[in-house]
């Protein structure tokens, strides 16, 4: 006899899934134990500064991400861990994020 499809006989079926995933446990470290690193891209021909390992919490990602906005006089977005800035403004970056407490990989 053939027969087709999945055997259906046992009724213990486990269709339960994990609706909440998971974020990456991240250890969140102080401002001042951060020790950031920048990274430079061209994307459509126009310069874009990437600042990070930002490892604290969306909200106060999104307020760095407003001081330097507003301080800079740009745009810029959130990706992950990294804070992406318009513009080749590594320099000025660097300033208005010391005044703030924040440290830097020393090249």
């Amino acid at each position: 006899m053939f027969t087709m499809g999945a055997n259906l006989d046992d009724e213990s079926w486990d269709t339960s899934k994990n609706k909440t995933p998971q974020k990456n446990l991240q250890t969140l470290l102080p401002k001042n134990q951060h020790q950031l690193v920048f990274t430079f891209e061209k994307r459509n021909a126009k310069p874009v500064t990437l600042v990070g390992r930002f490892q604290i919490d969306d909200k106060e990602k999104k307020e760095v991400l407003k001081l330097l906005k507003k301080k800079l006089g740009t745009g810029g977005t959130i990706n992950e861990e990294w804070i992406e800035i318009q513009g080749d403004k590594k320099e000025q970056i660097i300033k208005v994020l010391q005044t703030n407490g924040w440290k830097f990989r020393k090249k």
